[in-house]
């Protein structure tokens, strides 16, 4: 089956949205949310974890290129008002900041 026509990627893909970091402060104070480096691709990242593709998962974390926000990070996101790409694989919400 190629990758264009997998139904866990379409469904994930439809899943993505823009929302306020504001609205995501519930989820990040349970610590439920992880960010993803601005290059990569937010689909992508949600399949490893969906599929629990644990090695690709750990080489993400151990790069720094998944991460979970920090404090500092989330006060900068609610001081500038961002909106970030969201994506939910559970118990996760994936975040990601993509600069135009």
């Amino acid at each position: 089956m190629s990758s264009a026509t997998d139904p866990l990627r379409t469904k994930i893909n439809q899943e993505t949205a823009l929302f306020p970091w504001s609205e995501l402060l519930k989820h990040f104070a349970s610590g439920n949310v992880l960010a993803i480096a601005p290059d990569l691709d937010l689909v992508e990242v949600a399949l490893h974890m969906a599929n629990d593709n644990a090695s690709e998962i750990q080489s993400l974390l151990s790069t720094g290129r998944l991460y979970k926000v920090s404090d500092e990070q989330a006060k900068v996101w609610l001081e500038n008002e961002l909106e970030l790409w969201t994506v939910v694989v559970k118990p996760w919400i994936l975040v990601q900041h993509r600069t135009s």
